[in-house]
């Protein structure tokens, strides 16, 4: 079973901890005196390694892992779908392998993706998945591979994520209104835009809150819904630019991989299970804009 120090503190290991979400669930957990967390990128941990994992999973004997890392680059996986299966499907099942051995509660990131986006209320954890697209089927296998597994685990499915770092649309946005005096956004894909600051807060509740019989798939998203242009309109506001958006629609903006349409998430049962807190995305953008002006 996880070891303990004598001050009953949680080791908790992060992996793909220099990621975006990453980044924040280090910076969340960095608060906590009863958490001794460890931090694994790619560099210090191959998760596509079998023994790699369960060496260091072994190693390191954690109370709780929370696996960040994952394929996320959408359009890139339908052209390299071995990476994407490597990472968002073999990896957890490894990851899920070793915290089984270790009696680890393994807390893993997954998507909206696995859904097909043509419902028209908010999906919740027991609706049918259907992905589109090779990342989200790569992602669903990763789901399945960790409830087979047998370990403890909870699978937080979230969506939209953007921060003060990495590759995300706020940023996106942030970089065109600086350089152009007009832009093009899709207007007919709805969704939760997800400050994944508030994504790391709810991850912290989860590792420290889980109770015994609480496995299983939780959505979590800021709470609100609207389109990407809705998204952008939003941003330009509270940043007061002068780049004119235009609505366009998906048909006008061809990607390699097919986004669902409505992927708006559920989040009752993580609040009931857990208490987690649900901010409305808007107020989530204003605090990641005035974290980027800091």
């Amino acid at each position: 079973m996880p070891t303990s120090d004598i001050m009953s503190k949680k080791r908790i290991v992060v992996l793909g901890a220099t990621g975006m979400l990453g980044r924040d669930v280090m910076r969340v957990l960095a608060s906590c005196d009863n958490a001794e967390t460890v931090c694994l990128g790619s560099r210090d941990c191959d998760i596509t390694d079998r023994e790699a994992v369960q060496s260091r999973i072994t190693e390191l004997r954690p109370d709780v892992i929370i696996n960040c890392a994952a394929y996320t680059a959408v359009d890139a996986a339908e052209d390299n779908q071995e990476a994407a299966e490597a990472l968002n499907h073999h990896a957890p099942a490894y990851i899920a392998e070793a915290a089984k051995k270790t009696g680890s509660l393994l807390i893993h990131i997954s998507t909206d993706y696995v859904f097909d986006g043509k419902a028209s209320s908010p999906y919740t954890e027991d609706m049918p998945t259907a992905p589109l697209g090779t990342y989200g089927a790569s992602k669903r296998r990763g789901e399945e591979a960790v409830i087979a597994s047998g370990c403890r685990y909870v699978i937080i499915r979230t969506q939209w994520l953007y921060s003060t770092a990495g590759k995300n649309f706020l940023l996106t946005m942030k970089r065109l209104f600086e350089t152009r005096e007009q832009i093009g956004v899709v207007c007919d894909q709805t969704g939760s835009p997800t400050y994944t600051a508030d994504l790391a807060a709810a991850i912290k509740v989860v590792a420290f809150g889980f109770k015994e019989g609480q496995d299983g798939i939780y959505n979590f998203s800021n709470s609100g819904c609207c389109t990407w242009y809705d998204f952008a309109v939003s941003i330009a506001a509270l940043m007061a630019t002068r780049c004119a958006i235009r609505p366009i629609k998906t048909s006008e903006y061809p990607t390699r991989a097919t986004r669902p349409a409505y992927s708006v998430l559920c989040k009752e049962k993580i609040s009931a299970t857990f208490g987690v807190q649900v901010p409305h995305w808007r107020e989530g953008l204003r605090r990641c804009l005035e974290a980027l002006e800091d």
